[in-house]
């Protein structure tokens, strides 16, 4: 087995390395990459972005959203998360067989001393019946990569913000997130191991998964990344997971209600969103103006349904012409 220890801490171009991997480079063995980032969400290849995160609190604190090729639902990781991902040749491993690749990962903790921690369901690693890891599988050009989360001491208060969408009754096809109990895996390790780093914590599970004593005994397993395969990379962070296209546009259709009430008068927004652009758009309410709000629906028509863009057909009309009385900015902060 070879193996990588990715330098970024984004996840955009972690995930970005992966993809390059298992396309580009043929190994005459599995390969194991280990990467850590910062606060970022993941959603699965078959959701809708909108509807699996809180877009206002991830904007304000900076929370980087992207969307992974595998299925499955949305995850939350930071600093204090480390992720592993396992390439194989197709027909070396049953696709879906999760606990097939995951087993030599929870051999590695039972050894630092999480004995509870075992398989459970489709594809979650417990511990103590807590949800600590989980994974997710992708296969294509015959080679399949297993990639998952283990959260050693990530902050736990922000998950229920971050993937919490806040009232906004939107309703889509994509393949909603199944919520579970999570925890921290650190408390369940031996006390010799409750004060490691993630890099520390990456580095001691690389030595129990290739039982050597120091890393430099499998110096000859790690593989080092080419000028050649940066570019790769670099094109396919540009082009996939930091491409909005990729990461919103890509979300099934649905709709989005808004509905607020203002000292002029009430507004119910209906919007229609399709590959992340608004198809159509209804206002309801009791508001006054001399305009009829429909010629605003109409500008609003195959505008991306983000703030800054909505914002920009906002600010080339007179609001006060359609909705008497409301601020641009109350009317923005309804919508978004």
């Amino acid at each position: 087995m070879y193996y990588y220890v990715m330098k970024s801490n984004d996840i955009r171009r972690n995930l970005a390395t992966e993809q390059y991997l298992m396309n580009e480079i043929n190994f005459d063995e599995p390969l194991l990459l280990f990467y850590i980032e910062g606060p970022c969400i993941i959603v699965g290849r078959n959701q809708n972005t909108l509807e699996e995160i809180n877009k206002k609190y991830v904007d304000e604190h900076g929370i980087v959203v992207t969307r992974r090729l595998s299925g499955g639902g949305a995850v939350y990781q930071d600093l204090g998360n480390l992720c592993f991902s396992f390439v194989v040749d197709s027909d070396s491993e049953e696709f879906g067989d999760f606990k097939s690749f995951v087993q030599p990962i929870v051999d590695a903790l039972h050894d630092m001393g999480a004995t509870s921690v075992e398989v459970s369901g489709r594809n979650d690693i417990l511990v103590d019946g807590k949800k600590f890891s989980g994974n997710a599988m992708y296969t294509k050009g015959g080679k399949t990569f297993s990639h998952g989360t283990l959260m050693l001491d990530v902050d736990l208060s922000v998950i229920p913000n971050a993937l919490t969408v806040p009232e906004d009754k939107i309703k889509s096809k994509g393949i909603k997130s199944v919520r579970s109990r999570v925890t921290n895996l650190k408390p369940y390790l031996s006390p010799e191991y409750q004060n490691l780093t993630t890099p520390e914590f990456r580095d001691r599970l690389l030595k129990e998964l290739f039982h050597v004593e120091d890393l430099s005994q499998i110096k000859d397993k790690e593989y080092h990344l080419t000028d050649e395969d940066q570019e790769g990379i670099n094109k396919i962070f540009d082009d996939v997971y930091n491409n909005w296209n990729w990461v919103y546009g890509n979300s099934p259709e649905f709709t989005v209600k808004k509905r607020q009430h203002f000292t002029a008068g009430t507004i119910d927004a209906r919007f229609q969103v399709d590959d992340g652009k608004i198809t159509n758009v209804t206002f309801f309410g009791d508001f006054f103006g001399p305009k009829d709000a429909t010629e605003l629906a109409d500008k609003l028509k195959g505008v991306r349904f983000e703030r800054e863009d909505v914002e920009k057909v906002v600010d080339s009309v007179d609001l006060n012409q359609y909705f008497t009385g409301i601020p641009k900015e109350d009317f923005l902060n309804m919508l978004f």
